[in-house]
């Protein structure tokens, strides 16, 4: 009996997907296991496999185009079997997504002449910006790995994609010759538009581009304008300076600069060509000859005194600066910090409670521990540990704000921010609570190096039930972090200062380490931060505790 297809649901937080390739077409075989088709989710892409064996009796999503989740994407019988039955029986909550599918199998013929593509006659693929990320709308090229004329395998990363997210690798799943390349490195181009085409050498890829019209010719014709605007913009200095009746001859510039610091240009000797006067002759130029007639006529006042108090005025050298700055593009990256930092502020009412704890008897145990642990063994690992220990303590910082409820995690995820060049990710150290130091040490540093690399994963950076943010190891003596949402809590970790502290009624040298819990006050109470405070304290005043 013919049984249909649905659009899997890859991750908690996908709604829809995005089918970006088809492996099989109506009339395959298809075993158990066999990759049916590419699906893009909000995460990555992934392969979807058939659970089933039989004939592919119908496709009814094209390539490129979403579908919510459970909506029908294909019908898989016995060859020659009738799917319409199927297809109506899809049932439930999927039989509208169903319904719709239908006419789109009934009408086979005009499914191929929808897309404006021809892909049947023309032996080349386009290759589309694909949806990295649920709230990713437009990717940024941040580097391509091959030029127009290369040859290409199926498995090549085509080049680095800025989401909103990470930077992430496109790989354009199709074997030949790269014949077009859309976007420029450092431009943008939105969710499943146009940034590549892949196909046999030579062959003519107009139609292709027919989605996006003149779009290849304008990027010529928009560059020549440009050129042509810089041509005139360096004539205008020869036409300025023939034009000037001072008839000295002065770059616009450097004529400029001498009218705003009042220099007489007949008193400055050009270096350039033929005695013209540029910048950097103003810039040097010293009035240093203009002193003495003004001074002249101190003798005459030094005749009526007794004593020739008048002195020579003091010349300045003249310094002309230069105004300038540069300017970057915002990442996607820095979009989407921005967008969910300004969220978590201006929305989760945050407070913050600051304690200091004594290290003294942490760094000792960290000495002894790395004498014997298979890996080194940071303070940040410590720190992460008794968190871990304390939140099954303490639940409610363990928490998260969801509108309508406060959901409280049994489980401990904790994230760890890492700074990167284009700002800061979070990957998520799972089960924090049942995992040793040499464990969580090992994870953080693989994390650190995945982040720094680009290399990090959807998955590895969602989940987190509270969020560490550390700036020890730059000396930071304290500092408050943002709420890193749902999450209820963050918790912000200075650095360890040698300090005087009071022990047994005498001022001895001591290890202090400044630690500051930001709360959002719909979940958590001060008491109760509080209280997670005290907990993380004796943990690292007695770290012998973590192994209890």
């Amino acid at each position: 009996m013919a049984e249909v297809v649905r659009m899997p649901k890859m991750s908690d937080t996908m709604t829809e997907g995005v089918l970006a390739k088809w492996h099989k077409k109506v009339g395959d075989k298809v075993k158990s296991g066999d990759v049916l088709a590419e699906i893009e989710t909000d995460k990555a892409t992934m392969d979807f496999e058939s659970y089933q064996d039989g004939t592919l009796l119908f496709i009814g999503v094209e390539e490129g185009s979403a579908v919510p989740v459970d909506a029908v994407i294909a019908v898989l019988g016995k060859d020659g079997e009738d799917y319409k039955a199927a297809l109506a029986d899809g049932g439930g909550q999927a039989a509208a997504p169903a319904q719709e599918a239908a006419p789109v199998a009934d009408k086979k013929p005009a499914a191929v002449a929808a897309p404006k593509v021809d892909l049947s006659s023309i032996p080349a693929t386009v290759i589309r910006m694909p949806a990295l990320s649920d709230t990713m709308t437009e990717g940024v090229i941040n580097k391509w790995n091959f030029k127009v004329g290369d040859k290409v395998k199926s498995d090549d990363s085509l080049a680095d994609v800025e989401t909103d997210k990470a930077t992430m690798e496109v790989v354009g799943y199709e074997a030949g010759t790269l014949l077009y390349i859309g976007p420029k490195e450092g431009e943008a181009a939105p969710v499943n538009g146009i940034i590549a085409i892949v196909g046999k050498e030579g062959t003519d890829i107009t139609p292709l581009l027919q989605d996006t019209g003149d779009a290849p010719a304008a990027a010529p014709a928009q560059e020549a304008a440009t050129e042509a605007a810089a041509a005139t913009a360096d004539a205008e200095p020869a036409g300025s300076s023939s034009a000037d009746d001072s008839r000295v001859k002065a770059s616009p510039l450097a004529r400029k600069i001498a009218k705003d610091k009042g220099i007489n240009l007949n008193d400055v000797k050009g270096s350039a060509e033929g005695g013209r006067i540029i910048k950097k002759d103003i810039e040097e130029y010293t009035p240093s000859a203009k002193p003495a007639p003004e001074a002249a006529p101190a003798p005459a006042a030094a005749a009526s005194a007794p004593a020739p108090a008048a002195k020579a005025p003091v010349v300045l050298p003249t310094y002309t600066g230069e105004e300038k700055f540069s300017e970057r593009a915002v990442t996607q990256m820095r979009k989407a910090i921005s967008r969910r930092l300004s969220e978590s502020l201006f929305t989760a009412p945050h407070f913050y409670v600051t304690m200091s704890i004594d290290m003294d008897q942490a760094i000792a145990a960290r000495t002894r521990i790395n004498d014997v642990a298979p890996v080194k063994i940071s303070f940040n690992d410590f720190v992460l540990k008794a968190c871990a220990v304390a939140l099954k303590q303490h639940p409610a910082i363990n928490s998260a704000f969801m509108g309508d409820k406060i959901r409280t995690n049994e489980h401990i995820h904790i994230g760890v921010a890492v700074a990167v060049d284009e700002g800061l990710l979070v990957p998520v150290i799972k089960f924090a609570d049942g995992k040793s130091l040499s464990h969580i040490s090992v994870e953080v540093k693989e994390f650190a190096g995945k982040a720094k690399a680009k290399k990090l994963q959807p998955a590895e950076m969602e989940g987190s039930t509270f969020t560490i943010s550390n700036l020890g190891m730059f000396g930071v003596d304290e500092f408050t972090a943002i709420i890193n949402t749902p999450n209820a809590c963050i918790l912000a970790v200075s650095g360890i200062q040698a300090v005087p502290v009071v022990k047994n009624g005498a001022v001895v040298p001591g290890n202090v380490m400044k630690v500051t819990l930001s709360a959002d006050h719909r979940v958590v109470d001060g008491a109760t931060a509080a209280a997670f405070l005290q907990t993380l304290k004796s943990l690292l005043e007695e770290p012998v505790r973590l192994l209890i």
